[in-house]
């Protein structure tokens, strides 16, 4: 008896097929299968955030995230994040404002706070703060990536 699926899903607004092993998780699916390796593996156990991604609009740590149960499903990554081929408002701010240093993080901030906006664009500090507590950064502190948060806001509020 195999110990393999077909999985279908929605990835990045396309349909995707993989035949995977049951214990898949996400983010292996992600990256090995679908060649979609902006999503990070980090920790291993859903605990730095890099791995962030969005499950039917919400974020979910594919690290921790089995594969099987998101056959049907919409999942965003940082891939699909740019609009008409140009970075979002959120990708645009963090260049901006230098909010990456090695970058790893990144994937993970980014989709982060395009759930936030989504659901909150009126966000306020706390709430920035809070959503932004999920995902850990060891290159910086933080400084940046709040200000990248704000001007992303800002930016989503008055497109130019």
């Amino acid at each position: 008896m195999s110990n393999e699926l077909v999985l279908h899903l929605v990835v990045n607004g396309e349909p995707a097929r993989a035949l995977v092993p049951a214990s898949r998780t996400l983010l292996e699916l992600l990256r090995e299968d679908l060649g979609l390796t902006g999503t990070k593996h980090g920790c291993d156990v859903g605990d730095c955030g890099a791995c962030t991604v969005l499950v039917n609009g919400l974020p979910r740590l594919a690290c921790i995230t089995v594969a099987a149960d998101c056959a049907g499903e919409h999942v965003d990554t940082i891939e699909g994040v740019a609009v008409g081929g140009q970075p979002s408002a959120i990708q645009a701010a963090f260049d901006h404002h230098v909010a990456a240093q090695c970058g790893y993080c990144t994937p993970g901030f980014v989709m982060t706070l395009t759930h936030l906006f989504t659901e909150e664009p009126e966000a306020d500090e706390a709430s920035l703060r809070h959503a932004l507590g999920s995902n850990i950064c060891r290159c910086t502190g933080y400084v940046k990536i709040l200000a990248a948060a704000r001007d992303a806001q800002a930016r989503m509020r008055n497109p130019a």
